[in-house]
């Protein structure tokens, strides 16, 4: 990949490499857009390929969350940071744990807040304890908002509500079948909330232990990992990584709407959002779906502190956001992701034209 053209073309700001020997550190921070605000965005931890597959991981999650944050109304711009290495082995030993994330929070810091990190896949709330020991740009603490998870996971089955209401007249999830690919943090609680609402629920995961423990708590049926594609269901909810949505996958899919908590779903969302749409299946963007976890998270920075029943109404309006998206895409024939795009880059342009105000003693 030449970053700089890809950066040029996708208007970033921002590419961050940080290495520590001592701790083995390796993380790359992106930072996207902050026309809007600051860059939020979490911290990932995978045992990537390569650098080249870290790189371009960073890059599209970070461009993910600028318009998730433009299109959920926040003051917020784009950011991501991931570290190469295993959470497992980096969790082992207490002291290097500590150690590294520490580290992990000096750099954060020499970033002067133009980045603001938070959970997310392979990193844990006492994870971002250790950062904040460092900077105070961290989000997602303990006696704070905590753990964004669950906030995800109520975002997403706000949006389920909506394709449903979308595709079958009524937002009622009982008595649908939702397969869920992913029963981590936000897997895990979107099954909760689809069996506290009726939905039957087919589950996958890497982790059979995590299959089990839906299995006993929401009489989920375990599905192997990929035959998850192909399962009879009325929703297919990816809650794990990114581009499970592909050219082979889609001819698989037997439901009628995707809507999950994972980023990127679309390995490539021209060709693949025409593919789906081709097969009128209807797709809920990810970065509007999986929104609650962001929004939680911003409260944290709001005057007066946290407020958990404030978030939880902004949470709500995804609903009526997704059900928007999802008209005007099917008034207007563009797909359901161009449909949000230009309703986030909208957004980004009109603030950017308020940013060129001057305003003496403050802003940007």
């Amino acid at each position: 990949m030449d970053k700089f053209k890809y950066m040029e073309e996708y208007e970033f700001e921002q590419l961050c490499y940080f290495q520590d020997k001592n701790t083995g550190l390796k993380a790359i921070v992106c930072v996207h857009n902050t026309v809007l605000g600051p860059a939020l965005g979490g911290t990932r931890v995978w045992d990537y390929a390569n650098e080249e597959e870290a790189a371009e991981d960073v890059l599209r999650l970070a461009r993910g969350m600028t318009y998730k944050s433009a299109l959920a109304g926040l003051a917020l711009g784009g950011g991501k940071a991931v570290i190469i290495g295993d959470p497992a082995e980096i969790r082992k030993d207490p002291t290097r744990r500590e150690a590294f994330w520490r580290t992990f929070g000096r750099y954060l810091q020499g970033l002067s807040g133009r980045y603001i990190t938070a959970e997310d896949v392979g990193t844990s709330t006492q994870d971002m304890v250790y950062v904040n020991m460092e900077t105070p740009h961290v989000v997602g603490l303990p006696g704070r908002s905590g753990d964004p998870s669950p906030f995800t996971a109520l975002g997403v089955f706000k949006s389920i509500q909506a394709c449903c209401r979308h595709v079958y007249g009524d937002s009622n999830v009982a008595g649908k079948t939702v397969a869920v690919q992913g029963a981590g943090n936000v897997g895990y609680y979107l099954c909760k909330l689809l069996y506290e609402n009726g939905a039957k629920i087919l589950v996958s995961d890497i982790i059979t232990e995590r299959v089990a423990k839906c299995v006993e708590e929401f009489k989920a049926t375990p599905v192997a990992k990929d035959a998850i594609y192909g399962a009879f269901a009325d929703i297919y909810a990816p809650c794990a990584l990114g581009a499970t949505i592909n050219d082979d996958t889609i001819p698989q899919l037997k439901c009628k709407i995707v809507c999950g908590g994972a980023n990127n779903q679309l390995r490539n969302p021209l060709i693949h959002g025409l593919a789906l749409q081709e097969r009128r299946i209807c797709y809920a963007p990810d970065y509007l779906a999986n929104a609650g976890g962001v929004i939680n998270v911003s409260y944290e920075r709001a005057e007066g502190g946290y407020n958990e029943e404030a978030s939880r109404r902004d949470i709500d309006r995804i609903y009526n956001r997704m059900r928007e998206v999802l008209r005007i895409s099917e008034e207007t024939g563009r797909l359901a992701f161009q449909t949000a795009d230009k309703i986030a880059e909208g957004r980004i342009e009109a603030m950017r034209n308020v940013r060129g105000i001057l305003v003496p003693g403050g802003g940007k």
